[in-house]
């Protein structure tokens, strides 16, 4: 072949090769890629942008089906007609999108359920996605507006639910995707419903593991001063500690227990300062230094009660004295 021909064919086969670029270049522009940009380095070398995933797709078509094309409008949805409130004051609302099995169907408090969630912001950022989240309802292992929707549903349904701050994260928001006051719009399909696990059945290992998620749960809580919510989740975390007729733990599962309990406690005392049960508190205290005469939480926050009581109260619970046998033993 001539000089001119191996030219003529090397400029014909750069000609292919930009054109094919160009027409990919058109269908992902085309794509559902909610407005990622998809650069070429080079003629033959190309960034591909991954697709959403099939069930993310349904997801945005659903909202936008709900929505227009433009996100941004929770705020007409919770006047809408069409949607069940969930609470009466219309700020977790529901909407059926397949309905369930039956009334027969729906969970009930106490019963672990497992979800398929995905949750988006007004902006349409998603923020939330769990393609199997499990919790025990009425325990507050997630934010309200799932506690409680999930309770107004059946098993195989799948819902949208709308909810404001009030009944997701708050004023606080969650750093660092989700900003303060911000509104929710979940897709939730209720998978499984069963009955929460035997703790008694549990080894000592199992038991911390759930009691830690508990207590977790519980600063979540008390960071955003619901104390209440707080308390009861620092409660729910000792009671698995000390389950009756639980498996018998190792000598060295029984320390991780005490201190696992002490933790416990001692959560328990701030957030009972802080709802002033100045009794409830001096109790809790007690319990921690019969277990760690010298912890210095314990010391203090029972220093503080008395110091909130006032120098002219003395009616205190009656506290035995810190039994040093006890130190390695069960606080009882």
């Amino acid at each position: 072949m001539s000089q001119v021909g191996k030219e003529e064919a090397e400029e014909s086969q750069r000609a292919s090769q930009r054109a094919a670029a160009s027409h990919a270049a058109q269908e992902l522009a085309g794509s559902p890629c909610l407005g990622r940009v998809v650069k070429f380095l080079l003629p033959h070398t190309t960034v591909e942008a991954p697709l959403p995933q099939e069930e993310e797709q349904q997801f945005y078509q659903g909202l936008e089906r709900l929505l227009g094309p433009k996100l941004g409008r929770f705020g007409e949805l919770f006047a809408a007609a069409g949607w069940a409130d969930v609470t009466e004051d219309r700020f977790l609302r529901k909407l059926l999108v397949r309905e369930g099995q039956g009334e027969a169907s729906r969970p009930q408090p106490g019963q672990e359920v497992t979800v398929k969630l995905l949750g988006v912001l007004e902006d349409g950022s998603l923020v939330e996605k769990d393609p199997k989240l499990t919790f025990i309802l009425d325990q507050g292992d997630v934010i309200q507006a799932l506690e409680l929707g999930v309770q107004s549903m059946q098993l195989g349904e799948v819902s949208f639910l709308l909810t404001s701050f009030l009944y997701a994260y708050g004023h606080l928001g969650r750093d660092p995707d989700i900003p303060s006051d911000a509104s929710l719009l979940y897709e939730v399909t209720l998978l499984q419903i069963q009955d929460s696990p035997d703790l008694g059945l549990l080894p000592p290992s199992a038991r911390i593991g759930l009691s830690k998620r508990k207590r977790e749960r519980g600063n979540f809580h008390f960071e955003r001063e619901e104390y209440q919510r707080a308390m009861r989740s620092y409660q729910l975390a000792l009671s698995i500690l000390d389950s009756p007729g639980a498996v018998p733990p190792s000598p060295e599962e029984e320390e991780e227990l005490q201190e696992h309990q002490v933790k416990c406690l001692n959560n328990c005392a701030a957030t009972q300062l802080k709802l002033q049960l100045f009794e409830e508190a001096l109790a809790s205290c007690t319990a921690v230094l019969h277990i760690d005469p010298d912890n210095v939480k314990a010391l203090y926050r029972k220093a503080a009660v008395r110091t909130r009581r006032g120098p002219g109260s003395h009616e205190y619970p009656k506290e035995s004295p810190p039994a040093r046998a006890h130190h390695k033993g069960n606080p009882r």
